[in-house]
């Protein structure tokens, strides 16, 4: 599943291939700031998915009931980074071998999960994880699920771009801060040039 937009420049129409990712690893405020920050990376949308409730809330999201984890959709340009290279950023910025958990967010809505659009992601994500737990990159199991997206809703307002409108929070400070470390790190070859140190 993908969507092609037609972008006019000042001197060519150029066609792009822009594809959707989902991904739930712990409170969405950090992986938005994550995935936000990589060149070929045009939107990030905090939001909740894989739960048995319609337009669920926030309040509703918390007591861990509805099923639904914290969940980022990502759409991104295949011709600049492709959905392997999403999942190397994902494995490297969360911890995929704590069940339903990440630091000190407890519960189901912050499993670590990949929901596929289709069965290519699927195979990736797959293959992926194999990789990983042949390769013994973690010393325990990685937990996280792999499912087929169903519906995805949008997260209240003052959850999109939190990171960006609040980063010296405590949360976004002792929490958010050193994932982005990592990632300056480890990827700044993927990162947009605006947020290269």
């Amino acid at each position: 599943m993908y969507f092609r937009f037609r972008i006019l420049s000042k001197f060519a129409m150029k066609e792009t291939n822009i594809q959707i990712a989902v991904l739930a690893g712990g409170c969405f405020w950090c992986t938005e700031a994550v995935f936000q920050r990589l060149e070929g990376v045009t939107k990030v949308i905090s939001g909740y998915t894989g739960g048995t409730i319609k337009n669920p809330a926030y309040r509703e999201i918390t007591t861990g009931r509805t099923g639904h984890a914290e969940a980022i959709k990502i759409e991104f340009d295949v011709d600049l980074i492709s959905f392997k290279e999403l999942l190397e950023v994902f494995f490297t910025t969360h911890d995929p071998t704590t069940l339903n958990r990440q630091g000190a967010d407890r519960g189901t809505q912050y499993r670590s999960a990949i929901f596929y659009v289709d069965e290519e992601q699927k195979k990736i994500a797959e293959k992926f994880i194999e990789y990983l737990t042949n390769e013994k990159i973690f010393d325990d199991p990685i937990v996280t699920e792999i499912a087929e997206l169903g519906s995805f809703y949008n997260a209240e307002d003052y959850h999109q771009n939190y990171y960006n409108q609040n980063s010296n929070q405590g949360y976004c400070q002792f929490v958010i801060n050193p994932k982005l470390n990592k990632l300056n790190t480890t990827f700044k070859n993927k990162l947009k040039k605006e947020t290269q140190k």
